[in-house]
């Protein structure tokens, strides 16, 4: 993960949003870190899971490759 302060991305925005395509990094103002520039790919299983913690209550344990090879097989 890479940290940048905010005057460096406004100097080089255009190579920090070609770094984004594969980590985060993290924006830092005054030496704190005030926002994360991340990818736009959707992590479905990390989706999937977080999905499945919304309902704790349905004891809804599933794996993500399990419940895939089900849907496959």
């Amino acid at each position: 993960m890479t940290q940048i302060s905010v005057s460096e991305l406004k100097m080089n925005t255009g190579k920090y949003v070609t770094m984004a395509r594969d980590q985060d990094i993290m924006i830092t103002k005054n030496g704190k870190v005030v926002a994360k520039l991340v990818t736009a790919k959707v992590d479905k299983k990390e989706a999937f899971k977080h999905l499945l913690s919304l309902f704790p209550e349905k004891g809804l344990d599933l794996d993500p490759d399990e419940a895939r090879e089900e849907r496959l097989g």
